[in-house]
């Protein structure tokens, strides 16, 4: 199952509370339309109230994340961790979980 770093849970729990006040709203990631140079499938995020149906549900402290059926395979045995640069831009990084 996917796990946040820390700093990728604080970073998402800010993000989702700055930009939707509903009480269950989390950080979506879900395919994107467009693919990579390998034609590998790109995953997009969005801050939702709500997840879509079909939408695995993880939670971490408190911080929500909604998979969309293609990311939570991709991500299922990942670590998501985040960064914010000096211009506030935010960053993902997803990591090989460690066994």
């Amino acid at each position: 199952m996917l796990t946040l770093t820390d700093n990728a849970t604080a970073i998402v729990s800010t993000l989702v509370s700055r930009q939707n006040d509903a009480p269950a709203a989390g950080l979506r990631i879900h395919t994107a339309e467009a693919q990579d140079d390998s034609g590998a499938a790109r995953l997009a995020v969005a801050v939702t109230a709500d997840p879509e149906p079909a939408d695995q549900v993880v939670e971490f402290s408190g911080t929500r994340l909604f998979l969309d059926e293609a990311a939570a395979s991709a991500l299922d045995d990942k670590i998501l961790d985040a960064g914010v640069d000096d211009e506030g831009s935010v960053s993902f990084a997803v990591l090989p979980q460690v066994a």
